[in-house]
This record gives structure tokens, C-alpha cells and sequence, in this order.
């Protein structure tokens, strides 16, 4: 228990992140912690404070992370097995963020752009076919479609019950109102009953 005593070192955590012989475990949580969880937030405020400039900022984010989601999705089998894989992607999704870089400015810039321009007219006909084809799909089992839906809301509607009665047991919200145990009995006097 010495170990985690206040004299534990600061570095511990930049240390486990970048240790190439521990597990991968601490180094794609932190991939995922800066590659998702910190941009939605910036995205949140972004949109919140209505700063266009911010609001570039991170859409730039997205479409250079996506580009390399979509990328990485395909290759993930083969780029895992090289030493510092994860690490490589940790740097770059920080050098993605950095304003003093503007990393994902340049990715777009230089890489996303031109080769979105190059392939528009193709993408633009196979996103046009994919919105067709799901279009088709939905009409086709909108019965089967309204049923799932219908049966995820009435799950949705139990579990939010259950955690109802196991945060405030006794009471249980219907419609807004709450419905509590029968109306306690309050007991007149008899001098009130003969007025």
C-alpha cells in the first residue's frame, strides 16, 4: 500500500502510457479518451458557445478522425502487430488537437481534400445508391421497424421504472404525477361530525 502513498511519483501515468512493455490496455484507453471523449466535449462547448471559428476547428477534427477510423478499420489486423502502433496513434490524434500545429487542418488540407475532390462524382453516386437502397429497406419493413422500436421503449420505460424504485422506493413517477400509497386515513373528532 506504500506504493500508492502521496510519494508517489507525478510521472507514473506518462510512464505507463508510454511503456512499451506493458499491455496495450492503458495506451487505447488513453487513444480512445483523446481521439472521442475529449473532442465530443470541445465539440459540446463549440456548439454551445456558437464560436464558428471553434466550430470549424472541430469539424475539421471529425472528418480527419473519421477518414482515419475508416482507414484504420481496414488495416487494424495488419497495424497492430508493429511495436508502438498505439502509441504512433496516440501522437497523432494529439497532433491532430494541437492548436499550435492545427494538425487536423493540415490532414485536411493536404490529404482529405484532394482526394475527396478526385473521387466526388463517384462518392456522390454510391451515397446516392446507399440513401436509395436504405430508403427502399426502411419502407419495405417499416411494420418490423415500428415493432423494435415500440419494444426498446417499453424496456427503456421498465428499466427507468426499476431504477425509479431503487432510488426513491415507495414512489413511482406515471405521466408526471406521482402515485404514492393509498391516502393516509386522518380521523376526525366527534364534535367535528356533529356541526
Amino acid at each position: 500500500m506504500a506504493m500508492f502513498g502521496s510519494n508517489m511519483p507525478s510521472e507514473v501515468g506518462l510512464r505507463l502510457l508510454l511503456c512499451p512493455l506493458s499491455s496495450n490496455v492503458v495506451i487505447r484507453a488513453a487513444c480512445c479518451s483523446v481521439g472521442t471523449v475529449l473532442p465530443v466535449y470541445s465539440t459540446f462547448k463549440a456548439i454551445e458557445a456558437r464560436d464558428q471559428d471553434e466550430q470549424q476547428k472541430w469539424l475539421l477534427y471529425w472528418a480527419a478522425y473519421g477518414s482515419f477510423s475508416v482507414v484504420e478499420r481496414f488495416t487494424d489486423k495488419f497495424l497492430y502487430r508493429f511495436p508502438f502502433y498505439y502509441h504512433m496513434k496516440f501522437t497523432f490524434l494529439v497532433w491532430l488537437q494541437v492548436p499550435s500545429v492545427d494538425g487536423a487542418r493540415q490532414f485536411y488540407i493536404n490529404l482529405l481534400r484532394p482526394f475527396l475532390l478526385r473521387h466526388q462524382c463517384r462518392l456522390d453516386q454510391l451515397l446516392g445508391f446507399f440513401y436509395r437502397e436504405m430508403a427502399k429497406f426502411v419502407s419495405a419493413r417499416h411494420a418490423e421497424i415500428q415493432f423494435t422500436r415500440t419494444f426498446f421503449m417499453k424496456i427503456l420505460e421498465s428499466a427507468s421504472h426499476v431504477v425509479q424504485d431503487i432510488i426513491h422506493p415507495g414512489k413511482r413517477q406515471v405521466n408526471g404525477a406521482a402515485i404514492e400509497g393509498p391516502p393516509e386515513h386522518v380521523e376526525t373528532s366527534e364534535s367535528e361530525d356533529e356541526e
